[in-house]
């Protein structure tokens, strides 16, 4: 009959090999230039080790511990606040993940607009992405996938890539748990103007665009319901009139994709 003691020293011989720690690593600064990488050194940038996601991305974690709110917002030639940007959060995490073999990647993304304006009147565009991320490892394994999301204000065209920085800056300072400092959500307050009323005519024209998603015609609608111009009347593409609401649900079902031939 086996002893415990022989069953233990079996149990050990058969286990897989124990995983190297990984040796200690320091993130440069942030808002400092990120160094120059040499990637023939492979002394310098050896390939990472094979092991599951979590555990990489764990050692990212043990990695970056903090990041220091080192950009700095200036108005009017005066300092207004430091805040953490998202170079600040690239030069920390972009590092780390590269030495644990870490990928990250957005796979979809869905954005909304609104036409808005600033408290002092000035028209502005509000961008809303919510942005899902796939996290793979260093043996192509990956974390379940994982959403974040960001919003801006933008009076030119850089909204969507102003929402998109903050999305993957809350991705990374979420999920590796980085501690911020800043105050509750709750203690701070954003004033804002009151969005312009848009008129019938404006929406019959988005609704017959060809160019308008399926996704925009159902937000139209929520949009209309708010405003109570869901039975306003308007001239249609083909000169009749038309209630709003009933317009936009026939735009839909003509362009909702109609199933094949034969299909259920």
């Amino acid at each position: 009959m086996t002893s415990l003691t022989e069953r233990a020293e079996q149990h050990a011989a058969d286990a897989p090999p124990a995983v190297p720690a990984a040796p200690a690593y320091t993130a440069p600064p942030a808002g400092d230039p990120l160094p120059e990488l040499d990637y023939e050194a492979s002394d310098t940038y050896p390939s990472p080790d094979l092991v599951p996601v979590h555990l990489a991305w764990l050692r990212v974690r043990t990695d970056v511990r903090a990041v220091a709110k080192s950009d700095r917002h200036i108005e009017n030639g005066k300092l207004k606040y430091h805040f953490r940007g998202i170079e600040a959060a690239l030069n920390a995490f972009g590092p780390a993940t590269l030495r644990h073999g870490i990928t990250v990647m957005a796979v979809d993304m869905a954005t909304t607009y609104r036409d808005t304006k600033s408290s002092r009147g000035n028209p502005m565009r509000e961008c809303t992405v919510v942005v899902t991320w796939q996290v793979l490892g260093p043996m192509g394994d990956s974390l379940p996938l994982l959403k974040s999301a960001g919003e801006s204000l933008d009076s030119g065209d850089k909204g969507t890539a102003k929402a998109q920085s903050l999305a993957l800056r809350a991705l990374l300072f979420n999920t590796g748990m980085i501690p911020t400092g800043d105050p509750e959500p709750e203690a701070a307050h954003v004033e804002r103007g009151e969005a312009p009323q848009r008129s019938a005519a404006d929406y019959r024209d988005e609704i017959i665009n060809p160019k308008t998603t399926l996704g925009r015609l159902e937000q139209i609608s929520y949009e209309l319901g708010n405003a109570r111009l869901l039975h306003v009347l308007v001239q249609n593409e083909n000169g009749d009139e038309e209630t709003l609401d009933a317009l936009g649900r026939r735009h839909y079902e003509e362009r909702t994709p109609k199933p094949r031939g034969g299909e259920a």
